[in-house]
This record gives structure tokens, C-alpha cells and sequence, in this order.
């Protein structure tokens, strides 16, 4: 196969040949079972087809294991065999994917049974108890491996190194934020060993350009409400579409069509806010917090989103607005992750606003920021 690349020498010696002037690719190989110690990051939005390139990994590999024991010695260190392949999903995402059988390595296209291959997990502790009862298993795919702590990444990369281990990572990276996921995400990129970018179709209806960000948006009354900026990090969504205002879809979008209003205010309104609560000056926040739960009209917000079209079409916009508990997302924003309020700080919100306690609650022991919300009376 001739790899022309951009070079025009190679591309004149096709001619010369009398070949047609043509871009060479690279074809999709099977999987390589023999090559130890890899860490692989499998990156790309919602729908680019990440846990389908492990679904091939997977029929690969019952391929492969059939093969004579001559093979199993080019594929197996200290007893762990590469083509024994086994498939661990975050419990945070068991939603999705609810109407195929429990044992599915699962994905839009299909599904392929793993039998006893296959786990749900909450953490990096419970990875190691795991990777100890099976030390046959030299593939290991790590589902949404960002949903996991920190530590995650570096478990893995001790046992990779000390083991032969292979690790595959289908996951996001970049959050609907368009940020970096989190540190466990920075940290699996840090020590990954191959990367494989994949991308999808923008989901817009009117659009068709690549797509390389993941969209979170609320279906209200029949209308697109992009998600504020602020919206809780970690908000679990299936994959079949919702009409819960409490409950995120989610699609890949391209740059144009990604739309996150909000973004200004954060920084410029709502974090400032934080801080200066933070120092002892609790009033303004409280204000404004009160205005976004009970008169959003009059909140800051609201004149931020009808001024900045250049974030989105207005319309847009105003539509994140029809989304609920917007004041609680604001706490949980400056408390989970901006850390500019403390746990007496978030109750006595919850109770001076009369906030939804148990979406707080909920929502914060999702992105492991837990706190008992069962007190009253403080303040702060």
C-alpha cells in the first residue's frame, strides 16, 4: 500500500504509474494482542462509537483465543493472557442501555454477551480487588473511566507495567463544558500509552459536519433548553430521549450548534459571588440566589442571557432558563467545584431559600461531593 501523505513527489510517481491522484488511509486493523503494557485511551463524543471499538476488541478476541497454544505464549505475561478480555462499567452508568441483558457489552449498534466477563464497579479500590480475582485476564475495558476517582489512572498504570496488562479507556474526556472531564481524565491522558480520537456527525437536524463535543440539554414542553454552564458536572442521562426536566439528554454537536449560555455569567456574576461569600459577605449571594429560585426575571442571570447572543441565539439562551433548580445548581457549582462554600454554608442555603433538599443531596453524592442535608436552622 503507498501512503502518499502530502507529498507531491509521491503523489507525481502515482501519476507516473498511471494511478489516479487519490488520499491513501490507513485501514482499520484488528486488534494487536501481542503488544504488552498499553494503556489505550478511546476518546471522542457521545455516539462517535467509542464502546464499539471495544465490542470489536472483544470479538477479536474470542477469535484469537481459539487459536493454538503456540499463540497464547506470544500473548500472556505471569499467567494473564491478553485475548481474556473483561468489561467494567461505572455504577453511575447502569441506566443506560436498560433493555439489554445484564451480561451486555452494550452500545447503539448491538450488544455482545460477556458472560462472567464482565462487572460493575464504583472505584479504583474496587478495580484492585477485581484485577486480584482475575489474574487471567490480560485485556481489561474500563467503560466512562473518567466517572472513576483519580487514583484510577494510576492503579492501572502499575498493574500495566508490573503485569503486562492492557487497558482500553472508551470515554469522554472533554465534558459538555467542552473542558477537560476532570482530573481523572487529565490523569488517563497523562499516562496513556495510545490515544484513538474518533468523531460523529453533528445531531443537529439541519447539520452534517464533524462532531467532536459532547451536548447536554433538557427537553421541556417540547423545546431544546441547552444547559447552563453551571449545570451539575456529573448529571446521569440514558440513552433514549427525555422528557424530564430533571433528567439531561445528551447528543454530539458541532462548534455551531453547541450551545452553552451561561459561560460569561459563571465568572463574571457567579463565581465573584462565591468568593466574596466566602470572605464573610453573604448578602449578595444570598440575593441572588433568592432572584434565580423565586424571580428570575430579576436576576443577574437573566440580563446576562438577554445580552449575549454571542454565546448562543438568544432564544436558545432564554430556553435554559425553563430548566428547574437553577439557584441549586449555582450551590452545588460554588460548593462541589469551586469549593467557595462549606458544608454549613450549603444547609444553611437549603434552608433560608427553601431549596430542593433532596435534588442537592442526590446530585452531590453523584459527583462524590456527599453531605447530610437534614439539619435546619443554620446559617452562615
Amino acid at each position: 500500500m503507498f501512503d502518499t501523505g502530502n507529498s507531491t513527489e509521491t503523489d507525481h510517481f502515482l501519476k507516473s504509474l498511471g494511478f489516479p491522484s487519490v488520499q491513501v488511509h490507513h485501514s482499520l486493523n484488528h486488534f494487536d494482542f501481542m503488544r504488552s503494557g498499553r494503556r489505550i485511551l478511546v476518546i471522542g463524543p457521545m455516539g462517535s462509537g467509542k464502546t464499539e471499538f471495544s465490542a470489536r476488541v472483544w470479538r477479536d478476541a474470542q477469535v484469537t483465543i481459539k487459536k493454538s497454544p503456540q499463540v497464547g505464549s506470544l500473548t500472556t505475561v505471569n499467567g494473564a493472557d491478553r485475548r481474556r478480555v473483561f468489561f467494567i462499567r461505572s455504577l453511575l452508568d447502569t441506566k443506560r442501555f436498560e433493555d439489554y441483558p445484564p451480561d451486555s457489552l452494550a452500545y447503539r449498534g448491538g450488544y455482545e454477551s460477556c458472560g462472567e466477563n464482565i462487572a460493575c464497579i464504583r472505584d479504583s479500590f474496587e478495580l484492585e480487588e477485581l484485577l486480584e480475582r482475575r489474574p487471567d485476564v490480560g485485556t481489561w475495558i474500563i467503560d466512562e473511566a473518567s466517572f472513576y476517582d483519580e487514583r484510577l489512572a494510576y492503579v492501572v498504570r502499575s498493574a500495566s507495567e508490573k503485569n503486562g496488562l492492557v487497558f482500553i479507556f472508551p470515554t469522554l474526556i472533554l465534558n459538555f463544558r467542552k473542558d477537560i472531564f476532570n482530573a481523572t481524565a487529565r490523569f488517563l491522558l497523562e499516562t496513556a500509552t495510545d490515544v484513538f480520537p474518533l468523531t460523529a456527525y453533528c445531531e443537529h437536524d439541519d447539520c452534517i459536519e464533524d462532531s467532536f463535543y459532547t451536548y447536554r440539554f433538557y427537553r421541556i414542553d417540547g423545546l431544546e433548553c441547552p444547559a447552563l454552564y453551571f449545570d451539575p458536572l456529573i448529571v446521569i442521562g440514558g440513552d433514549k430521549e427525555s422528557h424530564d426536566p430533571f433528567e439531561p439528554n445528551y447528543c454530539t454537536r458541532c462548534d455551531a450548534h453547541h450551545y452553552l449560555p451561561g459561560k460569561a455569567y459563571t465568572y463574571l456574576v457567579l463565581k465573584p459571588l462565591g468568593e466574596e461569600a466566602s470572605r464573610g459577605n453573604r448578602g449578595p449571594l444570598v440575593e441572588e440566589l433568592r432572584r434565580l429560585k423565586w424571580d428570575m426575571a430579576e436576576s443577574k442571570l437573566y440580563r446576562e442571557l438577554t445580552a449575549s447572543a454571542g454565546e448562543a441565539p438568544v432564544e436558545m439562551c432564554m430556553n435554559s432558563l425553563r430548566v428547574p433548580n437553577i439557584a441549586e445548581k449555582a450551590v452545588i457549582f460554588l460548593f462541589a467545584e469551586q469549593n467557595l462554600l462549606t458544608e454549613d454554608a450549603v444547609r444553611a442555603l437549603v434552608d433560608e431559600l427553601s431549596l430542593d433538599r433532596d435534588y442537592i443531596a442526590r446530585t452531590l453524592a453523584d459527583n462524590r461531593r456527599p453531605i447530610n442535608l437534614s439539619q435546619y436552622g443554620l446559617r452562615f
